[in-house]
């Protein structure tokens, strides 16, 4: 024990300049703390050494453009050599690291970021959060195939494997405080129930109706915790009291389905039904578990309702900004799908940690700072103090700062509105399947 506490001591000593940045949240001793609770710490000397593959893990989800390798080369991860890392060391250096360190750190900066992110901007006392899903294309192996699945319609099965996921998200700053995912025939409100652990007391939980339902809902609502929902059209209820023109309290039965999957449901459960209508649009119906018109008015819940989209907006800075909108992310084997997910989570919650950070300088809300800016600036940094002395690096943070500070976006203008609309039309030809190249006859 004595001997690898040395070897992590010296690991430490040994972390590049380039991550000084990045240790201002992600301290090395974290790292090794990680490592060591999840059994992936080695006395064991090599190349590429655990604590810098999980930087490069968080490096291949911020620098799309570069192959693996290349990312190991430009951040100078390995130990001086006299040969360049080979593509099959990098292959088996993530082998040997596993998906448990990388899940270790999220999960545990993830409920620390968020959550006081949460307090920060919370609204009558209560962090806003928000929950929804979505999915992510696989390399598409056989590995994947069978254990993450895909569509599979008329048109047959899916051009590639899919990732479900779902998210617990801070709407207000849009920090991931934990995730959910795995095969895609697993059903979003499982991930989600999965997910209500993670939910502090005092908060608020935005989500979509497709999670409607008692044995989803009623469970998160207890240690002050509440949900936020709009109605299903065919949702039927009985009138308890009513508190102004459009706000009622309503009783509901609970499904025979729903007490199947919940057993200590009760027979009926009560929310709130506040009706509003929006220029333009149908009306609409919120429940949620906010009883109290005082402490929490309905116009205010309606404003409320509507930062959802937050979640959406979130979704694709992973998704479109920092994943380029490729076919699929880079890893081919299921255990390296979840490693290299986890990588872009961290990565994406740092950048968010950041913007937040330059916000609060600024005076303005995490929202008003550019993502797309702020990712292409922090890459081109560590890029540059790869190759910079460490006298140089205080200044060059100092420089970035002021640069970031820089990148606010104009106030956003609630008075506009875009309904929905179909812009591209799905291709009507038929999916190509690869199928092996048969010879010509001669």
């Amino acid at each position: 024990m004595r001997r690898l506490a040395l070897e992590l001591a010296l690991a430490a000593e040994r972390t590049p300049q380039q991550f000084a940045n990045f240790q201002r949240h992600i301290p090395v001793e974290l790292i090794l703390q990680a490592l060591a609770e999840t059994g992936a710490a080695t006395i064991r000397r090599r190349r590429l050494p655990a604590q810098q593959v999980v930087w490069l893990i968080i490096g291949i989800a911020m620098m799309r453009d570069l192959s693996i390798v290349q990312v190991v080369d430009r951040l100078e991860l390995a130990l001086p050599g006299r040969k360049p890392v080979a593509p099959s060391a990098v292959a088996q250096a993530r082998k040997r690291l596993g998906k448990a360190p990388l899940e270790w750190l999220f999960v545990t900066l993830a409920d620390a970021w968020g959550h006081q992110s949460a307090r920060e901007h919370a609204w009558r006392g209560l962090g806003v959060y928000g929950v929804d899903g979505s999915s992510l294309r696989v390399a598409d192996s056989e590995e994947n195939r069978r254990h993450f699945g895909g569509t599979d319609g008329h048109r047959g099965p899916s051009g590639y494997p899919l990732v479900r996921m779902v998210t617990l998200m801070v709407l207000r700053s849009h920090l991931l405080a934990a995730v959910q995912f795995g095969p895609y025939q697993t059903a979003e409100n499982q991930y989600a129930t999965e997910l209500w652990p993670s939910v502090p007391p005092n908060s608020l939980v935005i989500v979509d109706k497709g999670f409607f339902g008692a044995n989803i809902l009623v469970p998160l609502t207890t240690n002050d915790r509440h949900f936020l929902i709009r109605a299903k059209r065919n949702t039927k209820w009985r009138v308890i009291e009513k508190l102004g023109r459009h706000d009622l309290i309503v009783e509901m039965d609970v499904s025979g389905y729903a007490r199947s999957r919940e057993e200590t449901l009760e027979r009926t459960w009560r929310a709130r039904a506040i009706r509003y209508q929006r220029k333009g649009f149908r009306p609409s119906m919120l429940l949620t578990s906010l009883l109290d018109p005082v402490a929490y008015p309905a116009d205010e819940i309606v404003a409320l309702y509507h930062e959802r989209w937050e979640l959406e907006l979130g979704y694709g800075e992973i998704k479109t900004d920092m994943l380029e909108s490729r076919e699929s992310i880079r890893s081919k084997s299921p255990e390296r799908v979840e490693q290299e997910l986890l990588g872009v989570f961290l990565a994406y919650n740092l950048i968010r940690l950041e913007m937040a950070q330059i916000a609060g300088q600024a005076g303005v809300p995490p929202t008003r700072i550019s993502f797309v800016a702020t990712l292409e600036m922090m890459t081109a940094e560590w890029f540059f103090m790869a190759n910079m002395t460490a006298g140089a690096i205080p200044a060059r943070l100092r420089s970035l700062e002021a640069k970031l500070a820089r990148l606010l976006l104009p106030e956003r203008r609630s008075e506009r509105s875009y309904p929905r609309a179909v812009k591209i039309k799905m291709s009507n030809y038929d999916r190509k399947r690869p199928s092996p190249t048969r010879r010509r006859a001669k």
